[in-house]
């Protein structure tokens, strides 16, 4: 299981202070492109830090390209590390940035539309393996609320959603870093409508919303329906959105919205540190600017302590925190939740407005669940399973796949990016996988431009001999393209 040691609550990961410490170093020329690096049991000694420490700074920095790992050799500084540009410098550089509008094409809708045919094997997929969910207490808690209320479950529940739902939500919400009261939450049809209901709360049709890049193809169909423009914003899986970009484009662009995915988001899996979340909130509130959050993959983090949701450092009512039951419990289920923040009678008047109220079953079954303890016992055994799995598919990637690709280490969720050499073309690759019946989700869906072409997401919440042999064939295309 993947660890954080703190020193104090609330303070930077000391393995992330460790990477910062490495890639310092290397920037200012103390180790060279091509110069190997000190052992993890010599910098562990001579660091006064663990092995696990020192060996989790490396993986960071590794996936960040700053270094790269030689068998049987060590570690060593890669090649064109860019160490005579400080940070100051890049800070300064004026990167090009674009407002587009969102128009996806019959290919982009047709790639959605294949990752849920459920002939294929579904490593395309954005939901959880069924295995993983409690569909049997689910479905007995179902089956109780319509022999027990069958008046109730046919009938409409508030459009806000019920109160004990909302009860049992703001109790969990000192796990997210704040507090919540059941009145501050509207049950919504799934954390889309709840993302949906934000952008109109926030915004017009013409209006520009930042988002991260790669992007949530969902966000950008929402975006796309409702006639708003996109101004993407450079991510990493180890750092989030960079802030130096987003400063500058708010100072060139008047921008209405920001989209973000809180933690292990879709399709990176990665964690913005919590000093940097407080940042950004900073940033936002300073002009004004709505965060919508969707903080749907947050319960599913592998470390000891759930991470804080940008909410936690809201101070004006600014950020719009959404989630949903649909990756931890049933997406069928669609139960979801937002907490508008200022923006709440608006969210209230367009949430009755658009389907009157969340069905009220499913609703009453969630609830109990949550009160009678079980999702707490249900989480504990998902996060074991998908850390373990995201560690089986990973070892078969870089096992399978042609040399210089390089993936995520996702420290929550399932979802695992890959990076496939830059000669590579996922949506070929994409379309041979379809012909074996093996779904993939290609870069291209993750971005309104051409970017991440050599890029693919999969989802590594499933595992069997059944998909090795999958991730195995999926590395025999991938490498075929790379000799060709």
């Amino acid at each position: 299981m993947t660890t954080e040691i703190h020193g104090n609550p609330g303070k930077t990961p000391l393995y992330r202070e460790v990477a910062a410490k490495i890639d310092r170093m290397i920037r200012q020329g103390s180790y060279l492109p091509g110069e190997r690096l000190p052992s993890v049991r010599e910098l562990s000694r001579r660091l006064q830090v663990g092995i696990n420490t020192v060996s989790q700074a490396y993986a960071i920095l590794e996936d960040s390209r700053v270094i790269e790992t030689r068998p049987q050799s060590g570690h060593y500084v890669r090649n064109g590390h860019p160490k005579a540009e400080s940070r100051s410098d890049a800070s300064r550089t004026k990167p090009e940035l674009t407002v587009n509008s969102v128009t996806l094409g019959r290919t982009h809708m047709e790639i959605i539309r294949s990752l849920k045919d459920e002939r294929l094997i579904p490593l395309g997929l954005g939901s959880p393996s069924v295995d993983l969910l409690p569909v049997a207490k689910l479905n007995r808690m179902l089956a109780a609320q319509l022999r027990r209320s069958p008046s109730v479950c046919v009938s409409y529940a508030a459009s806000n959603g019920l109160e004990p739902l909302r009860a049992q939500i703001a109790k969990r919400s000192l796990d997210y870093g704040c507090t919540l009261s059941p009145d501050q939450i509207v049950i919504t049809s799934g954390c889309v409508e709840a993302v949906t209901l934000a952008l109109q709360a926030t915004c017009r049709p013409g209006d520009t919303v930042v988002v991260e890049s790669p992007v949530y193809y969902t966000f950008l169909n929402s975006v796309q329906w409702m006639g708003l423009k996109v101004l993407e914003i450079p991510s990493s899986a180890q750092e989030g959105m960079n802030l130096d970009v987003l400063r500058y484009a708010i100072r060139q662009h008047p921008i209405h919205a920001c989209l973000l995915i809180s933690n292990f988001g879709n399709p990176v899996g990665g964690l913005m540190p919590d000093q940097k979340k407080r940042e950004l909130v900073r940033l936002l509130s300073k002009h004004e600017i709505p965060l919508i959050e969707d903080d749907v993959y947050g319960d599913l983090g592998f470390g000891r302590a759930r991470p804080p949701v940008f909410k936690a450092h809201d101070e004006k009512g600014l950020v719009l925190l959404c989630s949903s039951f649909s990756k931890t419990l049933a997406p069928g289920y669609r139960v979801g939740w937002i907490v508008p923040g200022r923006f709440q009678e608006r969210v209230e008047g367009l949430k009755s407005l658009l389907n009157i109220a969340t069905a009220t079953p499913t609703q009453l079954a969630v609830a109990e669940f949550l009160a009678g303890g079980g999702y707490d016992r249900h989480l504990r055994a998902a996060r074991r399973a998908l850390q373990h799995r995201m560690t089986e598919v990973r070892k078969c990637v870089m096992r399978y796949f042609p040399s210089g690709t390089r993936c995520t280490r996702p420290e929550g969720g399932y979802l695992l990016w890959i990076e496939l050499p830059e000669q590579a073309d996922a949506f070929r690759l994409y379309e041979d996988a379809l012909r074996e019946e093996i779904g993939v989700a290609p870069g291209v869906l993750f971005s309104t431009s051409d970017s991440f072409k050599n890029c693919l997401r999969l989802n590594c919440s499933f595992w069997s001999d059944r998909i090795e042999r999958a991730v195995r064939t999926l590395g025999r295309f991938a490498a075929a393209q790379t000799r060709s």
